[in-house]
């Protein structure tokens, strides 16, 4: 019998998506709260692109090395902190931090002003950010947990205040909220 309620199709696509990998880019993820959702970005790059990820520590290795077996994906895994990215500057063309454990929104103001600094070092010039958070659960979800928890991490003030441009939020969809922020061309 058909159950109403499940997801058909890729569970991953909404994510693919709203990031807008394309085939050669160089993608680097920071965090990784879903290892499926790195394995489906790190895909999209295909043999002609690079894919990374910089995660906390070695649970998040372990997720991002699985995400990426399942996906047959080639992923580079670091763990180092947000804050000190152990890459070179001006690499990637996109770099998505995955905030939806919570990794940037619950760091302390000053770390979170060093992370963002750190993802825009890493970019080339018009690279681009993508911050995914998780939205508030509303409705029976809300009900169920009781209440609807802590306000979602708001990232177009800290991408702002580190210099990217035509920040704005892109979507809020199926529990997740994507915010993108463009690196400048020229140098501020």
């Amino acid at each position: 019998m058909l159950n109403p309620f499940q997801r058909r199709g890729d569970p991953y696509s909404l994510v693919v998506g709203m990031s807008g990998v394309n085939m050669g880019d160089r993608l680097v993820q920071i965090g990784c709260t879903h290892g499926g959702r790195l394995g489906a970005l790190a895909a999209k790059v295909g043999l002609s692109g690079h894919a990374a990820a910089v995660v906390p520590d070695e649970a998040a290795a372990v997720r991002a090395r699985k995400g990426a077996a399942q996906a047959g994906a080639l992923v580079e895994v670091e763990v180092a902190p947000p804050t000190r990215l152990p890459l070179a500057e001006g690499t990637f063309d996109l770099a998505v931090v995955d905030d939806t454990g919570g990794l940037v929104g619950t760091m302390r103001a000053e770390d979170r002003v060093a992370a963002f600094r750190e993802t825009r070092r890493v970019l080339r010039p018009g690279g681009r950010a993508i911050v995914v958070s998780a939205s508030p659960r509303g409705g029976l979800g809300a009900l169920l947990r009781g209440g609807k928890g802590q306000a979602p991490f708001d990232a177009v003030p800290s991408l702002q205040a580190e210099g990217f441009k035509s920040v704005r939020k892109l979507a809020e969809r199926e529990g997740l909220i994507f915010t993108e922020g463009i690196k400048p061309r020229t140098a501020t």
